[in-house]
C-alpha cells in the first residue's frame, strides 16, 4: 500500500514546526500559516478566487475555455512576523517591514 498524498498545506505546516522546533526562520506562500513563520510571500489566493469566479461566469456565457488566455497572478502579497523574528533573534530591516502588506506583532 502507498503512503496517502499530503497536500501542500499539510507539508507546510509540518514544515514550520519542525523549524519552530530547531529555532529556524521559515519562509512560505501560505497566508493561513502566517503565525508559524518569519514571512509569507506569495499570490493573493483572494485575488486568484475571485478572479477564478470571472472565468467561471464566461464560461457558463458559452465561451470555450480552451480559447481563454491562462493568466498569472497579478497580486502578491507579504506578510512579516516581527515575533517570529525577535524570538530568533533577526532584525527585519525597516524598508521590508514597510513594504510589508501585513506585519503581526
Amino acid at each position: 500500500m502507498t503512503a496517502p498524498l499530503t497536500t501542500n498545506l499539510d507539508s507546510v505546516d509540518r514544515l514550520a514546526a519542525a523549524a519552530t522546533r530547531y529555532g529556524l526562520p521559515f519562509m512560505h506562500d501560505v497566508p493561513q500559516l502566517a503565525a508559524e513563520g518569519l514571512a509569507v510571500y506569495g499570490p493573493d489566493f483572494e485575488d486568484i478566487f475571485r478572479r477564478a469566479g470571472h472565468y467561471v461566469a464566461r464560461i457558463l456565457k458559452g465561451e470555450k475555455p480552451a480559447q481563454m488566455a491562462i493568466e498569472e497572478p497579478r497580486q502578491f502579497r507579504l506578510i512579516v512576523n516581527s515575533g517570529v523574528a525577535k524570538r530568533l533573534g533577526l532584525a527585519v530591516p525597516q524598508s521590508v517591514l514597510v513594504r510589508a502588506d501585513e506585519v503581526i506583532p
